[in-house]
């Protein structure tokens, strides 16, 4: 791991351009660069370029990491790989959510928005004296920065042909009033089948011009080769989709759905009404499916008209991924797959409470989803198979 001399030269040079304090930072960044990188070899089994039969597989790259330290912001490079994925054990994963949650309850707390709750949450994050405007000021810069650059990386160097969309709500201060703020999130699964968080956005509520805007957004951003889009039918957000992603198949969620035929349905009756449907999404193959579908809407249709009436109005829209691969069916006839990520934004959020106002709850959402993305991102698993996806 050690520094050879022309690298150790090149370090006394920059730091003797540098203050006292910056070369403390500088040289703690390198030690935690090279640190990184001897943990990266002995994973991969050999160093950058070196031929050797121990190498498991190749780097790729890198991604930035910033590193809040005693010693300043060190700005740290993750190697990436060509197959599997590294994480290096220096680094903390939840860091940028604790900063997150740290500044918001601060500035709930300057914004003089505290109650007794906030106050214990001060003390539990360890700011039993207070912290200075200033303090959390820069928090709140480094934090908006980072998240800000992820909401607008360029997304055009791969196709995404399932994006999943859906929303959860938190309460903020707007205009001295607590009101109700959505927030909407896009998953995608690439085209390697790899899931990424693609935007999140805060908005007043979910009305069409909200949606179609934070679509129209991911557009701009280089959003391409989208097959099938994937969310529950709010009215709003289903004229947006048929409005920007033209072209591409609207799966309505399987599960909402349910629920919504599940409460015009007396409670006796709900479970065997529930049976029955499901035999639908069971059978082998997209001829199987509707067939059977059919012959569901005919079987209820004596004893519970209204939902027969609900399955004949939804039916291309539930079966939108009989279009696509069987063994992607699981994975794509519901939102299911958000529903865990939104649990921890929730998780997340209910101990804030009220935010004190709509850049404070993006803040921290955003900081839980940059979060997210980077353990998909490391993780060994795909969300679906590269061999499925081609």
């Amino acid at each position: 791991m050690a520094l050879d001399q022309s690298a150790l030269l090149d370090l006394l040079g920059q730091l003797k351009l540098t203050d006292v304090s910056d070369r403390i930072r500088a040289a703690t960044e390198t030690l935690y660069q090279q640190l990184i990188e001897a943990e990266a070899t002995a994973f991969i089994g050999a160093a950058p370029f070196e031929r050797s039969e121990a190498r498991t597989t190749q780097r790729n790259g890198s991604r930035p990491r910033t590193l809040t330290t005693t010693a300043g912001d060190l700005n740290l490079k993750i190697p990436k790989l060509r197959n599997g994925s590294f994480f290096p054990a220096l680094l903390e994963r939840r860091r940028r959510v604790d900063q997150a949650l740290y500044a918001v309850v601060m500035e709930a707390y300057l914004h003089g928005v505290s109650t007794r709750k906030v106050d214990d949450l001060v003390k539990a994050l360890g700011a039993e004296t207070g912290i200075s405007k200033s303090e959390v000021s820069r928090i709140c810069e480094d934090l908006d920065h980072e998240v800000g650059a992820f909401r607008d990386r360029d997304l055009s160097a791969m196709d995404y042909p399932y994006v999943f969309l859906d929303a959860t709500y938190c309460k903020a201060r707007v205009g001295h009033r607590v009101v109700s703020q959505a927030i909407v999130v896009a998953f995608g699964v690439a085209a390697d089948g790899r899931r990424e968080v693609l935007g999140f956005d805060v908005g007043d509520s979910e009305n069409e011009g909200f949606w179609t805007a934070f679509l129209r957004s991911l557009k701009a951003r280089g959003l391409d080769g989208v097959k099938l889009v994937i969310s529950d039918a709010h009215s709003g957000l289903k004229k947006a989709i048929g409005t920007v992603f033209q072209g591409a198949a609207w799966q309505r969620c399987r599960v909402h759905f349910m629920r919504n035929v599940l409460s015009t349905v007396p409670k006796g009756s709900q479970d065997m009404v529930a049976s029955i449907i499901r035999t639908a999404f069971v059978q082998p193959d997209a001829g199987h499916v509707n067939t059977q579908f059919d012959e569901v809407t005919r079987m209820l249709l004596k004893s519970h008209p209204k939902v027969a009436a609900m399955l004949g109005d939804a039916r291309d829209d539930v079966l939108a991924f009989t279009g696509f691969p069987a063994r992607h069916w699981r994975q794509i006839w519901s939102t299911n797959p958000m529903e865990r990520v939104n649990k921890e934004i929730k998780r997340r959020t209910d101990v804030v409470g009220v935010f004190p106002n709509p850049a404070a709850l993006l803040r921290l959402a955003g900081a839980v989803l940059v979060e997210q993305h980077d353990e998909w991102e490391a993780g060994d698993r795909r969300y679906l198979s590269e061999a499925s996806m081609t």
